[in-house]
């Protein structure tokens, strides 16, 4: 028994953790252009504020202020979408709650 022979037929042996795709997004969860769709998404709202911010004076800011307005959203949204299903959020909500979300 001192020399832990015992317990080497018993015990199981350590599962190794699963191995995670590069960049750490799976693809099973945004498959096909949903991934890429996505990352173009973030990229396009996020030009689109910066260009936002770039203008300076405007004779009505009405539409401005409303193209601001939907192109952060726009850039929010599709970050916290590839957070979800890039990440281990997805598997502690849960599909069903991801889906309500």
């Amino acid at each position: 028994m001192e020399n832990g022979a015992v317990y080497n037929e018993t015990t199981e042996p350590e599962a190794k953790p699963p191995r995670r795709p590069p960049f750490g997004c799976p693809l099973r969860r945004l498959p096909g252009w949903r991934l890429p769709g996505k990352a173009v998404q973030a990229v396009f709202s996020f030009v689109a504020v910066i260009c936002e911010e770039i203008v300076e004076d405007c004779s009505n800011c009405s539409g401005l202020y409303f193209f601001e307005f939907t192109s952060c959203n726009a850039f929010f949204l599709s970050i916290l979408i590839l957070c979800v299903y890039c990440t281990d959020v997805y598997e502690r909500l849960g599909e069903d709650k991801v889906e309500k979300l």
